[in-house]
């Protein structure tokens, strides 16, 4: 593989676990006030993000980068004040984490590849969970729709 190959990768890799950092943040506030029969959702999604987080940062290691850290907190694209907030912030944050892993899939080769493809089908499944119809291309019309470039900004 190219040295300009491995730079792609990498670039997408950070921002695939950049915004992974945010989706868990996110899902911290969703869970915070969703009302409790979803409850167990938003735990299992911030468990799944949690879990590929952790994978990206080893993604990230194997290819001699030193993985971007969290951000402090993050703004969040709208205020969360009750469970139907939160319902709308983490199809948001699925979205966006979804926008992500397709410029992955676009970026890598062979097994990093395959992974961006699964997290961006695991995203989008559970965006859908969550606003309850689909959209067309996840990952990539809503992107261009809305200008979304990947995840909430983070706060100073």
């Amino acid at each position: 593989m190219s040295d300009e190959q491995d730079e792609r990768q990498l670039t997408a890799l950070q921002a695939a676990l950049a915004a992974e950092h945010a989706a868990v943040y996110g899902y911290g506030v969703v869970g915070g006030v969703i009302r409790e029969g979803r409850r167990t959702e938003a735990k299992s999604a911030y468990d799944a993000h949690r879990a590929r987080r952790d994978a990206l940062v080893r993604e990230v290691r194997d290819l001699g980068g030193k993985p971007v850290a969290a951000a402090a907190g993050y703004a969040l694209p709208f205020p969360v004040q009750d469970s139907d907030a939160a319902v709308r912030l983490a199809a948001e944050l699925e979205d966006r984490v979804a926008g992500v892993y397709s410029d992955l899939v676009r970026a890598a080769v062979d097994g990093r590849r395959a992974l961006g493809a699964e997290a961006l089908r695991e995203a989008a499944v559970r965006a859908v969970r969550w606003r309850g119809e689909s959209v067309a291309f996840p990952g990539l019309a809503e992107r261009a729709a809305t200008g979304t470039t990947g995840t909430a900004s983070p706060t100073a």
